[in-house]
């Protein structure tokens, strides 16, 4: 009989606690709380947690510390960062320290949870995020190229797109997600042992996300199977052509990404992409 996950809950908000209690509870759970930072160290150094969760500002020993301090003595623990201090430079060290994912308040429990439960799977590995570079002008990144690791990215990059409108952020969220993934599915084969490199460049200007992947490449005279080829006056002739070839239903990644950033950008190749959102300069 496999034992049960152990959860430990580290905030001085107590809704947060009954909040996510409600959310990740299930019979082969057993969650635990500690309200500051030094008590949770506590609980972590006596009894082995497979996923902490933790606020940043606590009292006592702050959450950057507390993620430090379980990585020296639990290393394989999973954290998931929650504050409200949401900075450049807190994301960037919550990448460098190995946070599992960082969540800016206010968040929304599901989103945290659904994290959670992939913390709680077990599937990723110590090595599927290399940081290259950690500051918060320049992140430099190789990724296993792994779903589940996107997922993971993805919420990062949306963390750094903080200074956007929501909707805006969001939209950039999209257009880096979809270039990831095709990353992964196409460039890499969804192949783990393959990696994608990603950098992410703040300007006061502009913000730039690029991406490699380890694949030839393509050519857009190619890509009968995406609906950026599409002649104008058939709009869904790809999805014949993907239905023929038993592709999934899609290919509106390119297409739509072009609609949600300003510039984008492919090599020669067609193996490295450059989104840019231009920036009001302040």
């Amino acid at each position: 009989m496999a034992l049960p996950k152990r959860i430990l809950i580290v905030d001085d908000d107590r809704d947060v606690h009954g909040l996510l209690r409600a959310a990740l509870d299930a019979p082969d759970r057993n969650i635990e709380s500690a309200y500051d930072g030094l008590s949770g160290l506590r609980m972590v150094e006596n009894t082995p947690f497979d996923v902490v969760l933790t606020g940043l500002r606590l009292p006592g020993m702050d959450g950057m510390t507390l993620l430090e301090r379980i990585h020296e003595v639990r290393p394989d623990t999973r954290v998931v960062m929650m504050t409200a201090a949401n900075t450049p430079d807190n994301i960037v060290r919550a990448i460098r320290e190995r946070a599992f994912c960082f969540f800016s308040k206010p968040f929304t429990v599901e989103a945290v949870a659904e994290m959670a439960e992939r913390a709680l799977s077990g599937t990723d590995a110590e090595d599927d995020i290399q940081v290259l570079s950690a500051r918060p002008e320049w992140l430099g990144l190789r990724v296993r190229c792994k779903m589940e690791t996107a997922g993971r990215i993805v919420q990062f990059i949306r963390e750094l797109g903080m200074e956007l409108p929501h909707a805006e952020q969001e939209r950039v969220t999209t257009a880096f997600r979809e270039i990831l993934l095709n990353a992964i599915e196409h460039g890499a084969g969804s192949d783990p042992d393959k990696r994608v490199f990603i950098t992410y460049v703040r300007s006061k200007r502009a913000a730039l996300y690029y991406v490699r992947d380890p694949g030839k490449g393509f050519s857009f005279e190619h890509l009968e199977h995406a609906a950026v080829s599409n002649p104008q006056d058939s709009p869904v002739e790809h999805a014949e052509v993907r239905e023929k070839l038993g592709m999934r239903p899609g290919g509106f990644g390119i297409m739509m990404t072009r609609q949600l950033v300003d510039d984008l950008i492919y090599n020669e190749h067609g193996n490295e992409v450059l989104l840019i959102k231009y920036m009001d300069p302040k």
